[in-house]
């Protein structure tokens, strides 16, 4: 069995697809085949169903990936930790991040960061809250940036920014004009637009809209925050958006932000698996965040 077989069934697995997973991998589809009916044999059981149309994972198949992707992921650490170790000027960071937080968050960061540690390749992985827990779990990335609360146990992090969170309603509706914060309590009967499931924000918006009496009437779903935003300023209902994100007034398909007395907030985080190997990219980068976020604060 070798390391790059592991990666190999790894890939299938993710494109339950042949072809796809060559394509990714960089080798032809008859040369993946030919390695994982090796691998098989070797281990004596089958790791993969085929159909006609679609490949899916065997009993066996999901233990041995998940297996795989521990051991990938340590000979990853390990290879980073002898890395520092000898003081290499060349290394490779792999950055979670929410698109909000990629949008908002990163072209601050990434510039400093960049000129500072020229020699680190930043790879970034954007995703769904859920999908990126389960990336940084699996050691698919380094580190990610996120909001709390997260599931996973496994997951360690630490804060980097607590922001307020508002209310956008469009600029014709009745409480547009007022000048004092308003009661969650009062959005009961509103529509609201909201973020798909599985990204942070929409359970954020859920939970505080139940701790006060109520389930938000979500007419409208996306997985962008600036479309959540322009849908409102059209007037098809309004929303929770952290300040972070708000438009400046006069921009362009704005919508009209209100206080809450609550003065509710989120907290964003950067996370890794707990007892991972940070190399010394990633502690730079976490440094590095704090100190430029800092100035935002």
């Amino acid at each position: 069995m070798e390391l790059r077989q592991l990666n190999y069934v790894i890939q299938i697995a993710n494109e339950k697809n042949f072809s796809r997973a060559a394509d990714k991998l960089h080798i032809a589809q008859p040369s993946l085949s030919q390695q994982l009916s090796k691998l098989e044999q070797e281990l004596g059981v089958l790791l993969f169903r085929r159909t006609t149309n679609s490949v899916e994972l065997t009993q066996a198949g999901q233990v041995f990936v998940e297996k795989s992707q521990g051991i990938l992921d340590a000979v990853e650490q390990l290879k980073q930790e002898m890395d520092d170790m000898a003081q290499m000027r060349r290394g490779r960071l792999v950055v979670g991040t929410l698109p909000i937080t990629g949008s908002h968050v990163l072209p601050l960061v990434l510039p400093v960061f960049g000129e500072k540690y020229p020699q680190i390749e930043v790879v970034l992985v954007e995703e769904t809250t859920a999908k990126l827990e389960q990336l940084t779990a699996s050691g698919g990335t380094d580190l990610s940036l996120l909001s709390l609360p997260l599931i996973d146990s496994s997951l360690s992090w630490e804060p980097y920014l607590e922001e307020e969170i508002c209310v956008a309603v469009p600029a014709q509706h009745p409480l547009a004009s007022r000048k004092e914060p308003i009661e969650i309590s009062e959005l009961k009967d509103e529509p609201f637009i909201g973020l798909k499931r599985g990204q942070g924000f929409r359970q954020i918006t859920v939970e505080l809209c139940e701790a006060s009496g109520f389930t938000p009437q979500i007419v409208f779903e996306s997985s962008n925050i600036e479309t959540v935003q322009s849908l409102v300023a059209g007037g098809m209902g309004i929303a929770l958006v952290p300040q972070m994100l708000t438009r400046s007034k006069g921009a362009d398909f704005a919508p009209t932000y209100l206080t809450l007395t609550s003065k509710p907030t989120r907290t964003l985080v950067v996370a890794s698996r707990k007892g991972r190997y940070l190399s010394k990219a990633a502690q730079a980068f976490i440094e590095t965040l704090n100190q430029t976020i800092s100035h935002y604060r």
